[in-house]
């Protein structure tokens, strides 16, 4: 039997006996992994893997022992993995919080992207994943704000997706928030933790939530302080949400 065949029919198999259907009309190749549980999606955190290829994301992805998975995967080719039912609990955000809440995986929807952190996202796979987002975001009813990445939920320990992802694109197509100068000056009685809090960002660590929001919305190195600007568009940014954008 030719190997790539049977491959294919061990995969299907797989699949079928796991329960995990396909909901997205997107073409995927479906890769079961047993680490869920049940729960209902309002957010999606987007996350890189740090590996150097899909496959051995996969392994990490589906392995019971280490207890971590994710409900997408998207290769730098643009290639979709569904390793989790959308509608379980998948293991990717870890001891988090955005706004008060404090169990991230229990409400988001996990997307993981081939990506060792130090490269640029490759095209195809940005393309497919706002394909992916668009899908999402209107069969689950997803807020724009609602898209965020690793890092701006576990600041100071995940630095996910990199300071090479492309934010403002995504924002642009209408997953998670951007606002482009000028910006109105935040009155100085306004601290900066106290403008990171009221968007969102747990800042029990100051230094760590300040750099998760450079890394996210600034082009700026992370200094440990908010300049002015990033003050001025943070105070935007708070009210987009706040008007449901």
């Amino acid at each position: 039997m030719n190997p790539r065949v049977f491959m294919a029919g061990a995969v299907l198999l797989l699949a079928a006996c796991s329960g995990l259907q396909p909901r997205t009309s997107l073409p995927v190749e479906v890769w079961p992994s047993p680490n869920y549980g049940e729960r209902r999606p309002n957010f999606v955190i987007i996350h890189h893997t740090t590996d150097d290829n899909a496959n051995d994301s996969l392994k990490t992805l589906s392995d019971p022992i280490r207890e971590v998975s994710s409900h997408y995967l998207i290769g730098r080719d643009g290639r979709i993995y569904y390793l989790v039912d959308e509608g379980k609990r998948a293991w990717h955000a870890g001891e988090s919080y955005w706004g008060g809440n404090r169990d991230l995986n229990s409400s988001s929807i996990g997307i993981e992207l081939d990506n060792t952190g130090d490269e640029p996202f490759a095209e195809p796979q940005i393309a497919v994943l706002l394909e992916l987002l668009a899908d999402l975001k209107a069969r689950w009813k997803i807020p724009q704000a609602n898209i965020l990445g690793h890092g701006d939920i576990v600041p100071g320990r995940k630095v996910d997706p990199s300071a090479h992802f492309p934010w403002q694109r995504l924002a642009a197509a209408g997953f998670g928030l951007w606002c482009d100068p000028p910006y109105e000056p935040v009155p100085e009685a306004i601290d900066d933790l106290t403008l990171l809090a009221l968007f969102g960002y747990e800042v029990t660590v100051p230094r760590a939530a300040v750099a998760a929001f450079q890394r996210h919305f600034s082009t700026e190195d992370e200094t440990g302080m908010l300049s002015p600007e990033q003050r001025g568009m943070l105070q935007c940014l708070i009210r987009k949400r706040q008007a449901g954008g």
